[in-house]
């Protein structure tokens, strides 16, 4: 179970975090979410899908690492076999929380940086250190709190471009049949993906509004990621022959 705490220089001041990607560390999840700002670097190296909330029925962007659970194909002798990591995993075990702040008498929300002290990168004895000798940030907390603001600046983004998608009519459901060296046959479902005829077929005024809004080049980048679906399953079977 996750214990979010807000980080400080004093109670944790002699925290340190195992940069180790693996399945001990808790990297071993098969998909995560993006936005479109990080598309560009995302899609050099993973399938980018859409995932719906089966609570609240919206949908959000998704990079993909594996096919089933627990199972990240990208995970290699303890490091993250990739050369970008997006943002959502590069923040582990970083969240963030808000707190109330008075300013001139006035209640404000902040924005800070908490932390999960449960998770196994969290130690005191190795790794990185999160604060200097007398208190002050380190060069790496000080990279965690920026990819912490771009994740919250690309994740507000994503309503936008969701809203842009569901007006254009531009997702529709996927199901990926693989087949595997082994010869067992698996199916992908519950994603979505771009309908690419839908937006062939745009009106032009349509078009015109997704590229102002710099959500054209996205969708593109969306749909030439599909590609890595191969890589994903060349990374399966090479797993497979190594058992």
């Amino acid at each position: 179970m996750a214990n979010h705490v807000l980080l400080n220089n004093i109670e944790h001041k002699n925290l340190k975090i195992n940069a180790e990607r693996s399945a001990v560390m808790g990297d071993n999840v098969w998909y995560a979410q993006t936005f479109p700002m990080e598309f560009r670097s995302a899609q050099a190296h993973y399938p980018i899908l859409f995932q719906k909330d089966s609570n609240t029925g919206q949908f959000m962007p998704v990079t993909l690492f594996g096919f089933q659970n627990d199972d990240n194909l990208f995970l290699k002798e303890g490091k993250w076999d990739a050369t970008y990591i997006p943002l959502s995993m590069q923040r582990l075990p970083f969240y963030i929380g808000q707190q109330n702040v008075v300013k001139d008498g006035v209640t404000e929300e902040e924005r800070v940086i908490t932390i999960d002290l449960d998770s196994p990168k969290v130690n005191t004895e190795q790794g990185i250190d999160l604060f200097l000798e007398y208190g002050g940030n380190s060069d790496y907390l000080e990279h965690i709190a920026n990819v912490l603001e771009t994740l919250h600046l690309g994740l507000q983004e994503n309503n936008d471009f969701i809203e842009a998608m569901v007006t254009c009519e531009l997702l529709e459901s996927v199901t990926l049949d693989i087949e595997l060296n082994d010869g067992s046959k698996n199916q992908l479902m519950g994603f979505y993906t771009i309908n690419e005829d839908n937006l062939n077929n745009l009106p032009q005024d349509k078009l015109i509004r997704l590229h102002n809004a710099g959500f054209l080049q996205a969708i593109y980048m969306v749909i030439a990621s599909q590609v890595h679906i191969h890589d994903l399953v060349a990374r399966k079977n090479a797993q497979i022959t190594s058992k």
